[in-house]
């Protein structure tokens, strides 16, 4: 009895320490609240609205996900999302959840979310009278000596009743006899032990059997009752009693010892002799089944030995009450107490209950965010009971220990990039401090959710494109790409190009690209000899809230393409048709000049060089065309079988892919020298002032190129000083250029020939056929933006 008070005394300051930690921690974790309800009640019975003592908003008890979340028996309650109530799930029996305890409470769990919140609730269980009174057995036999003087004690067999408190055994009486009078005492399991108490010597020879009734009520109201039929036998004297060797067997045991491990042996000596003396040894008759489930007792030794598993934390104590019994008539028996302490093994393993609150975590996350709840028990006491959690160190969570023993959170300790990882496997270990060491793990699944955090990104930026003119108007020159890191809609990009200022040079609103594919189509022709160059810029923007966006800027280089007939600039052409007369003296030696085809291409390089053949003439041995100058010579001298007029019709096509040509009619009169003598007269000083022209301006322009080229030479040291070399070589061609000349001038005065060539444009770029129709794929070193298409002029001095 005195230490199940130091018991009760050790977990009443036991809950005066818990609850003013309680106190402490008042901000972090609500104060528990407590209801009370009878056992056996209905149902669907209301306990308590927990809303309104909580001071929760019933209408957001839904979308906060009011619920219950912890142990086994919490199934025996619900609540109600919609109401706040705790109402009983299932019929609650005490004595089944709570056997053989005064207090019977069930703490409940509540969570509510967004924001997280952990409440605790008591629900104690009054008991009801619902059980009897039960004696073990419903007879009871007796043999007592005729001997015995009067005030001897009988023990009997003591009723149990599964109710508690007021409602548990009260009272014994028994019914009227002359013999016997009933008394109680206190038993070492803190209950009323009845026994038969001799107030009348027995006489044998007026009666060896007396039958008794004994009834046993508790408190209840109306009380609850049960009978023991009792049958005396008087028996012949047997005066002496055995006697144990202790009052007291102490024993200690380690749980989870092996079957038939002896505990101790029990030893009692009578004086009396014969049979009188002869003891034997039985469990005592209140003692409880369960204690003879778990030893075994040797009848004739008193050997008790370990019968059943023994199991600290179900029971760390035993008591137990073996009789010691001669085999005399009446036999006497006296009772030996024997208290086993069973010692705790760390022999239970953590237990980890996880509730989840989600397994997707959106990566924009704060540090701190609560993803778990763990709690983590252990049945051991001790050192044995208390337990360590612990995650691996290299991932961004971290726990954080509750007020209460043993329950953690599990949180975000920085912040998450998806990108970079989008699933974590938590391993959360918890260990025991036993010796060994127990451990239980539990693996977590984290979902990374993807928030709109990175912009699209275009490969390369600027991007060139070089574009030869007369395009078909609506289909696709170009097309752009970029790409997102993101996923799902985030990474849903569309394309758009920007509108221009209204500059004459701003083509943009000529162009139109499909938001979705990034396929640039342009919704006219472009003409080389109108606009050579131009920029647009493309904006790729993503589908995420917000949205996010990046630009690119498009240079487009157009190429010229062969769509320019030649004009014919001299003779004139009148009424759509070139067509010019001269006339030169019969006596004329070969090699004369006789006139000049002047025309003109507004082509450039091989498209633009132009090229002199005799289409008809009447004839061929008369005249000669120089193909490159288009000056028509005698080629011998004329005689008088010659005609006098001369047809020569000249064909002028440039060098393009597919030529184009245009052609023109030169009518000569040959006229006697008297004649051509009148017409010199007057032709041939307009002649020499427009050769002397001719070579007053040949000798500026020559002088004007030879300048610029100088001047060129500098500019192109000067940046190949100033620049890096990797950036200078797209301006100073490597060993792939081909010479080609793009564009020829050809002068001539007298007997000297001069010519103006240029280097043919965008050496080294290469066209890849299939790649989004004329689309121009650019070696990587000459991405630059700032790359443009450059003319190396070359002088060919006379020859």
């Amino acid at each position: 009895m005195d230490k199940r008070g130091q018991r009760r005394g050790m977990e009443y300051w036991r809950m005066v320490l818990y609850l003013s930690l309680l106190l402490c921690f008042w901000d972090r974790v609500s104060a528990q609240i407590k209801y009370s309800i009878q056992e056996e009640v209905k149902a669907g019975s209301v306990v308590g609205n927990i809303a309104r003592d909580l001071g929760l908003d019933v209408s957001s008890l839904t979308s906060r996900r009011f619920r219950i979340v912890s142990g086994s028996k919490d199934a025996l309650f619900q609540v109600n999302p919609n109401t706040g109530l705790l109402y009983v799930a299932s019929t609650v029996d005490r004595e089944e959840l709570c056997d053989n305890t005064d207090t019977c409470v069930i703490n409940l769990k509540i969570v509510v979310e967004n924001p997280l919140e952990i409440h605790y609730v008591g629900v104690e269980i009054t008991d009801i009278n619902d059980n009897f009174p039960l004696f073990h057995e419903k007879e009871l036999f007796l043999e007592i000596a005729e001997s015995s003087i009067t005030g001897t004690r009988f023990e009997l067999q003591t009723a149990r009743d599964l109710d508690v408190g007021i409602n548990s055994v009260r009272y014994y009486k028994l019914d009227q006899n002359e013999h016997f009078d009933l008394e109680m005492s206190d038993s070492m399991y803190g209950d009323k032990t009845p026994h038969l108490v001799l107030k009348k010597p027995l006489d044998r020879e007026k009666s060896d059997t007396h039958v008794l009734l004994l009834t046993a009520l508790d408190g209840g109201n109306p009380p609850k009752s049960g009978s023991l039929n009792i049958t005396v036998t008087v028996l012949d004297i047997n005066d002496n009693r055995p006697v144990c060797s202790q009052d007291t067997y102490s024993v200690t045991l380690k749980e989870n010892v092996p079957n038939g491990t002896i505990v101790t042996t029990v030893n009692a000596t009578d004086l009396d002799d014969g049979l009188n003396g002869q003891v034997e040894y039985s469990f005592g008759r209140a003692i409880q089944h369960k204690i003879q489930d778990m030893f075994q007792l040797d009848k004739a030794t008193g050997e008790i030995r370990v019968k059943g598993k023994l199991d600290f934390e179900e029971n760390d104590i035993y008591r137990l009450s073996i009789r010691a019994s001669d085999k005399g008539q009446p036999s006497m028996n006296n009772d030996c107490k024997v208290i086993i302490t069973v010692i705790d093994l760390n022999d239970n393993k953590p237990e980890i209950e996880v509730t989840s609150l989600s397994t997707l975590i959106a990566e924009d996350s704060k540090p701190g965010t609560v993803i778990s709840l763990i709690s983590v028990t252990d049945k051991d006491s001790g050192v044995n009971g208390k337990v360590q959690c612990s995650i691996p160190d290299n991932l961004p969570f971290e726990l954080k220990p509750s007020v209460q023993n043993n329950m953690f959170s599990l949180v975000t300790k920085h912040s998450l990039d998806r990108e970079l990882e989008s699933h974590f496997d938590i391993t959360l270990t918890a260990t025991d401090l036993g010796q060994p060491p127990l451990s239980t793990t539990v693996t977590l699944s984290i979902e990374v959710s993807d928030v709109n955090d990175n912009s699209p990104k275009f490969p390369v930026n600027p991007l060139e494109l070089y574009l030869p003119e007369n395009n078909s108007p609506g289909a696709s020159i170009f097309s752009v790409s970029a790409s997102d890191k993101d996923i799902n809609e985030n990474a849903g990009i569309t394309y758009l190009i920007t509108r221009g200022d209204g500059k004459s040079n701003d083509q943009s609103s000529f162009l139109n690209i499909n938001s979705d594919t990034g396929s640039v189509h342009a919704l006219k022709s472009f003409d080389f000899e109108t606009i050579k160059k131009f920029t647009f810029h493309v904006i790729a923007t993503d589908s995420g809230t917000p949205p996010l966006s990046s630009n690119v800027t498009v240079n487009v280089f157009l190429l010229d393409q062969n769509d320019n007939a030649p004009v014919v600039l001299s003779p004139v052409s009148t009424n759509g048709s070139s067509q010019g007369v001269e006339e030169i003296p019969r006596n004329v030696k070969a090699g004369h000049l006789v006139t000049k085809i002047r025309a003109y291409d507004a082509d450039i390089g091989y498209n633009g060089w132009l090229l002199y053949s005799l289409h008809e003439v009447s004839d061929h041995t008369l005249f000669g065309l120089d193909r490159y100058t288009g000056q028509i010579r005698t080629l011998r001298s004329f005689t008088e079988t010659d005609e006098s007029e001369h047809k020569l019709v000249i064909l002028v096509k440039d060098n393009g892919n597919v030529s184009l040509s245009a052609t023109a009619t030169m009518v000569i009169k040959v006229v006697e020298p008297k004649e051509a003598f009148a017409a010199s007269d007057v032709t041939s000083p307009v002649k020499d002032n427009e050769e002397d022209g001719v070579t007053f301006y040949l000798i500026i322009t020559l002088a004007a190129v030879s300048t610029l080229f100088i001047i060129s030479i500098i500019v192109l040291v000067a940046m190949q000083c100033s620049k890096s070399t990797d950036y200078s070589s797209k301006y100073l061609q490597d060993t792939n250029y081909d010479g080609t000349l793009c564009h020829s001038i050809q002068y001539r005065s007298g007997d000297k020939r001069y010519m103006l060539v240029g280097p043919r444009m965008s050496i080294g770029s290469t066209i890849v056929p299939g790649s989004n129709g004329n689309t121009l794929v650019i070696p990587d070193r000459r991405r630059r933006l700032s790359e443009e298409v450059r003319f190396k002029h070359v002088i060919t001095w006379p020859f």
